[in-house]
């Protein structure tokens, strides 16, 4: 896995409590936490009702609460939303106490990230019209805050008129990532278009071209030019983010939600709007950047002994080499020999046993256990 960036925009609003003699207007900036993913590629440990994001795979923090402390150099929390699964709701309000319950908002369905996007833009609508929103996954590891707020708030500065996101420098021809093609390799520069997870050899051609650049996730824009995009291209969620901003801190909120997000489409983002928009720019990251995407990404934060093995909790290998063995259990040993190119993950009820390059196979093995039903309470 590579190390990589994100980004978001904004609009203008009169702070009366400042002085106005420069001319220049503070915008009011809110950012929203996408965390309804299930994080399956992290099983065992991931499961149904423990996702990836409250993992605390490479730190004593889960991925959320270091994303949220991350942003909490950008924004105050009170300008923070985490828009999750509604069966996750409760327990990130738990998590994270440093957020108001009702800044976590808990999806009745899953719609993919365009029409979590469009209720978090309503929300953030019905408490400032001409806000500038940025968007982040929940699970991304990045360590570098200083860099990393800087790149925000330059993105912010470039959303006048723009949707913009944050490319990330592609350190190796990654064929599970999307890439961002820049017309430009400036530090922002106009886009002229998104490539979804092309195959290797491709990816090899993009590094060599010098001005592609991994897909984030990170997205900033105005408030008014999201509206202005959604119109344009999918109606349908320029009018319940409308919906959204009028119903919001009514008595009738939860029925309303309860309603009307299940009848929106399913679709992300990038297909709904930003392969399609002409008024796109990518900032180049200067942060580090991991989307934690699998169990080989712990050789991203994790030190390996003398035989690149890389070992969580009560383990002890003989003559074995570049393997993952992970197990929280101080009870329970992990023992190996003579093994190589292997992860061995060991929870409470489930081991898992497989090569490191079969990793990306996870999701063929978990639908099959879901297949099964006296399985099921596995997943």
């Amino acid at each position: 896995m590579g190390i990589l960036p994100r980004g978001r925009i904004s609009r203008k609003k009169r702070d009366p409590s400042r002085p106005t003699g420069s001319g220049k207007v503070k915008m009011n900036k809110f950012a929203v936490i996408m965390a309804g993913g299930k994080g399956e590629r992290f099983w065992p440990e991931s499961r149904e009702n423990r996702p990836k994001q409250m993992l605390s795979l490479f730190s004593s923090r889960t991925l959320i609460e270091q994303t949220v402390l991350r942003l909490h150099e950008f924004v105050p929390y009170e300008n923070m939303l985490i828009i999750t699964n509604r069966a996750y709701a409760e327990p990130l309000r738990r998590l994270l106490p440093q957020l108001a319950p009702e800044n976590i908002i808990g999806e009745p369905a899953r719609r993919d990230t365009a029409p979590c996007i469009a209720l978090a833009a309503g929300i953030i609508q019905a408490r400032d019209p001409d806000g500038l929103m940025t968007v982040f996954p929940a699970d991304h590891v990045i360590t570098d805050a200083a860099r990393f707020t800087a790149d925000l708030n330059l993105a912010c500065a470039n959303a006048a008129d723009s949707l913009v996101t944050i490319g990330v420098a592609p350190t190796f021809p990654s064929p599970d990532y999307g890439y961002i093609e820049a017309e430009t390799t400036e530090k922002v520069s106009p886009v002229r278009r998104f490539v979804e997870k092309p195959p290797r050899e491709t990816a090899e051609k993009f590094i060599e071209a010098g001005n592609f650049l991994w897909n984030a996730g990170i997205f900033v824009w105005r408030l008014g030019t999201l509206k202005k995009a959604f119109r344009e291209f999918i109606p349908s969620l320029a009018d319940f983010m409308d919906r959204t901003a009028e119903n919001r801190g009514k008595g009738t909120w939860e029925e309303f939600l309860a309603s009307r997000f299940p009848e929106q489409q399913k679709i992300s983002i990038d297909y709904a709007v930003m392969e399609k928009s002409s008024c796109i720019k990518v900032v180049r990251a200067d942060f580090d950047w991991d989307d934690a995407g699998n169990w080989n990404s712990l050789r991203n934060h994790l030190v390996p002994d003398g035989h690149n093995n890389i070992s969580v909790g009560n383990v002890r290998l003989l003559n074995c080499a570049d393997n993952i063995i992970f197990s929280r259990d101080p009870e329970h040993l992990v023992a190996g020999i003579d093994l190589d190119d292997m992860v061995v993950v060991h929870s409470d009820d489930v081991t898992l046993v497989c090569r490191n390059s079969s990793t990306a196979r996870l999701k063929e093995l978990l639908k099959e256990i879901g297949a099964e039903e006296e399985l099921k309470k596995y997943l």
